[in-house]
């Protein structure tokens, strides 16, 4: 007999709300990573009497500063993805980055899914009839809401169990 497989369902998927506070609280904490590093940077320089890693610090150009803080952008939705799944704003919001199955994606989609981020006007990927976006759909994850998916998992495999055992 084969065994049927969970599937992400429509219900499971975070609303356009709950993805829209999500992209908020997101740019919230980064804006504060990526200052107090910088301030960091700056202050340890200082207390070390390194005054050039000070001022280059303080002298960035536009582009250096883009670059930093797209090392930063990359480097948080990564490490968080791929040990938590989930953002810090995700936590918020009690939801989760899944597979189609439920399960936790590989680090390779995790990856994909935060390079994704960068694709030009990518945030209004959720303006469609579809409230997943771009970096959802190229790396085949979802978002979804995490006490219903741990609900409807269990479910699942209480039904599974049933069949099995008659």
């Amino acid at each position: 007999m084969k065994n049927a497989s969970f599937a992400i369902t429509d219900d499971l998927i975070a609303s356009r709300g709950q993805r829209f506070l999500n992209f908020c609280f997101d740019l919230v904490f980064l804006y504060i990573i990526i200052l107090s590093i910088g301030t960091s940077i700056i202050l340890i320089a200082e207390v070390a009497n390194e005054f050039t890693v000070s001022a280059w610090v303080e002298n960035l150009s536009d582009g250096e500063i883009a670059f930093y803080s797209a090392l930063i952008v990359l480097l948080y939705y990564s490490l968080t993805e791929i040990y938590f799944s989930r953002t810090i704003a995700q936590l918020i919001t009690k939801t989760v980055v899944v597979n189609k199955d439920g399960t936790k994606p590989d680090i390779k989609m995790l990856v994909i899914r935060s390079l994704c981020r960068f694709i030009p006007f990518e945030p209004f990927s959720f303006l469609g009839t579809n409230p997943r976006g771009w970096h959802d759909t190229l790396s085949e994850t979802y978002v979804v809401k995490k006490k219903k998916l741990a609900k409807n998992v269990r479910f699942f495999n209480d039904q599974e169990e049933f069949t099995q055992s008659i």
